[in-house]
């Protein structure tokens, strides 16, 4: 696993630069293993963090406005799930075909097509006059957010060797932090000020500068070889999961959990997973290569990553709901509040980063994380509509810190382990899951809240003598305006909306301990010291 030191000589002294020529040598500029300088990797990241920027901004500038869209287009607490799940559905089943794409094509002009992907679907989706369209152009979005989630960790291999690339990671997460905090705000600014509309137009400048900016400084060797796309492992995948989410997000409301429907959803989504595995084994380039879980650590780092998953999105998607419903704040107050989840993602993960580059050890900080994101979300789920916002974010804090300090590395853990031409796909496999996590959290946890919601608000009604039915479309499901509704009618719905969310980060915290587990049975291993652009020209060299 570790280079020759002769080999690491010659590969420092060679300084090839992005586009292959001899780099400028500066008495101030720290070579790294990769043989490019700290300011080289910044500029070629440049374009990569305005990427990863657009991509976390897509999903958090819309979530404090969330509540506000779905009242407006009429929808319900399905409605609000499924606008979220249906673009995790699709970042999902579309990360692995990016991911293997990239270990076949040019991976920044696949980089530039994600981004022109995204700002399609956005623009659609400010159109929106019903939650259906909304969903569908969330899809589109879910497709662009896909490649650049995809395609940013693996362009970032190529650039510096695994040693150097949690201090890397690092800024990736600071940017992740950046962009969760300015969604939110932004979000409610634009919402207060144009309407919610604005929230999907808002990324499409930046998205713009993101192409302009990766033409200008990321110059990667071109690759290209037969190309082998796995559609009916991707349309068999996609299926067979969006079969089981729907059952999942409709039982218990539209029909009983012992239904026929049940059955044929379920046995659906069995039969066409089932199927989905089959054809992996077979086709020449799988979706989603089933050799990679003949190792030890990448399945266990896929354990951690679906954990993850449905604990992040599952209980985050829903803290905007909290404050706007529970605690009756504005659409900007709610992106304020959530400050300080931020603030612990965006310190974790920076300072983790440095630390895991300077000692080559990740194993300890991992593990810190997920006991953080435990603690955090046990401690949410002791909060109700009147615990104190500072102990509120004191919570919030300890799940951002846990967060920052797992998910980035955890594609550190397995671009370490995999071969270099599955780097591509050993990437994307981690986000697929941890995609897969969320999707599978949001609407799980989104039933239990309508489902808790629905019933403790009824419960509240009757028990001052109101008939549930005089609350209108709330009762069926819908999503309540609070301001609008008389003061004992709308402390009801803030103490079952209270509540519910509490019991959703209660049942996920859970999922903290088991990626705990999984990452307390992973062999560390040491950090390579090559990057990405040298191993394959070793290996070009080597045939």
């Amino acid at each position: 696993m570790t280079p020759d030191s002769a080999t690491d000589a010659q590969a420092r002294d060679a300084r090839i630069t992005p586009a292959g020529s001899p780099a400028p040598t500066r008495a101030r500029d720290h070579v790294l293993d990769s043989g490019m300088t700290h300011r080289q990797v910044l500029e070629a990241l440049s374009g990569l963090l305005l990427a990863m920027f657009v991509a976390i901004l897509s999903s958090t500038v819309v979530t404090t406005a969330l509540p506000e869209i779905i009242g407006d287009l009429g929808g319900t607490q399905s409605s609000y799930t499924w606008v979220v799940t249906s673009t995790l559905l699709a970042l999902t089943v579309s990360t692995p075909v990016w991911g293997k794409l990239a270990d076949l094509h040019d991976r920044k002009l696949l980089v530039q097509t994600a981004l022109t992907i995204y700002v399609a679907g956005s623009i659609l989706a400010g159109l929106s006059q019903s939650t259906s369209w909304l969903i569908g152009c969330r899809v589109v979005q879910g497709l662009g957010v896909g490649g650049l989630t995809a395609l940013v960790q693996v362009i970032l291999s190529d650039l510096v060797s695994p040693r150097e690339r949690g201090r890397y990671s690092g800024y990736l997460g600071a940017v992740f932090g950046l962009g969760t905090v300015a969604g939110p705000l932004l979000g409610g600014l634009v919402t207060d000020a144009f309407g919610w509309r604005w929230c999907f137009y808002v990324g499409v400048p930046f998205a713009a500068a993101a192409f302009v900016v990766l033409q200008r400084t990321l110059h990667l060797p071109r690759r290209r070889r037969e190309a082998h796309i796995d559609v009916p492992g991707a349309l068999l995948i996609a299926s067979g999961v969006s079969s089981l989410l729907i059952w999942v997000s409709l039982a218990g409301q539209e029909y009983d959990w012992l239904s026929w429907q049940t059955a044929l959803l379920v046995g659906l989504g069995v039969v066409l997973c089932a199927t989905a595995v089959a054809v992996e084994r077979r086709v020449r380039e799988p979706l989603v290569p089933l050799r990679l879980f003949g190792d030890r650590t990448v399945v266990l780092a896929v354990v951690a990553s679906i954990a993850v998953g449905i604990a992040m999105f599952g209980t985050t998607v829903f803290l905007s709901q909290y404050m706007q419903i529970a605690r009756g704040k504005s659409p900007i107050e709610s992106g304020l509040l959530t400050i300080p989840m931020v603030v612990g993602l965006f310190v974790a993960s920076t300072i983790v980063g440095r630390l895991v580059t300077r000692t080559g050890r990740y194993k300890r900080f991992m593990l810190a994380g997920t006991l953080s994101l435990t603690v955090g979300l046990a401690l949410m789920g002791t909060i109700d509509e009147r615990t104190s916002l500072v102990e509120v974010g004191a919570f919030m804090l300890l799940v951002g810190a846990g967060v920052g300090m797992t998910m980035q590395n955890l594609v550190l853990v397995v671009q370490n382990t995999v071969r270099q031409q599955d780097i591509g796909a050993g990437s994307s496999l981690i986000a697929f899951f941890r995609s897969l996590g969320g999707a599978i959290g949001v609407s799980v946890l989104g039933a239990l809240l309508a489902h808790h919601a629905r019933d403790a608000i009824a419960d509240g009604l009757a028990a001052q003598g109101v008939d549930p039915a005089r609350l209108g479309a709330s009762g069926a499901g819908h999503i309540p305006d609070v301001s609008a509704l008389p003061e004992p009618v709308a402390r009801v719905v803030e103490h079952g909306y209270g509540t519910g969310i509490a019991e959703m980060f209660l049942v996920a915290a859970p999922l903290g301990l088991i990626a705990f587990l999984a990452l307390l049975l992973l062999r560390e291993q040491p950090l390579g010291t090559k990057s990405g652009r040298e191993l394959a020209a070793a290996g070009g060299a080597a045939a």
